[in-house]
């Protein structure tokens, strides 16, 4: 059984199967990071956020598709994402109008910058970039699995990609939109996003 999706769809054998594939796609062995386990993470973030959202369940539906198209090698895995979603939420029964929202949604978590006043794009931005502002241990071992993904790179490709990424992120501000993420992450993630770029420097 699968609760969690059920939640936001119907428990019918039909989003039961989608709910089975969406679970293995995170479960691909090539995954290090982009796993189950932060698809769980982003949802119970959700959970948090959810007051700030004026559709929590686009939201909760973004998430669980948001990654379920991932190939490190790929630019294109956010709308091969939301694709997957226009694809299969119809035929569950989700109208027109919410399928539209939650493709949308998963098209934004390419770059992370929701428009001023979007919530919905605010919670799910917010709670997929959650990790940045965890431990220093959290943060690392972040790193390490994303890493992981790109093993194909040598390091001075992956060194070049990573710091790109990485200045981007310093120079969004703000970083977090939702209030609390704001006022709660900011620094920590901040404090672990230029930590990181001084050691690609030093490596």
């Amino acid at each position: 059984m699968l609760p969690a999706w059920v939640g936001v769809t119907s428990a019918t054998p039909a989003a039961q199967e989608v709910g089975v594939d969406l679970l293995r796609r995170y479960a691909e062995p090539h995954r290090r990071y982009h796993t189950g386990a932060h698809l769980a993470a982003v949802l119970a973030h959700i959970d948090d956020l959810a007051g700030w959202a004026d559709d929590p369940r686009a939201v909760r539906l973004a998430a669980w598709f948001h990654d379920a198209v991932y190939d490190p090698l790929r630019t294109d895995n956010e709308l091969r994402s939301a694709g997957l979603a226009e694809r299969v939420l119809p035929p569950l029964g989700l109208d027109h109008a919410l399928t539209s929202r939650v493709a949308r949604l998963v098209r934004l978590t390419a770059g992370h910058a929701p428009d001023a006043g979007d919530t919905d794009g605010a919670v799910l931005c917010d709670a997929d970039l959650a990790v940045l502002a965890g431990s220093p241990r959290t943060y690392a071992a972040y790193v390490d699995a994303v890493r992981a993904e790109y093993a194909a790179l040598d390091d001075v490709t992956w060194r070049r990609g990573r710091g790109d990424v990485v200045r981007t992120l310093l120079l969004r501000d703000p970083l977090y939109r939702t209030p609390p993420a704001h006022a709660g992450w900011t620094d920590r993630a901040r404090a672990n996003l230029t930590g990181e770029l001084a050691a690609l420097a030093l490596s």
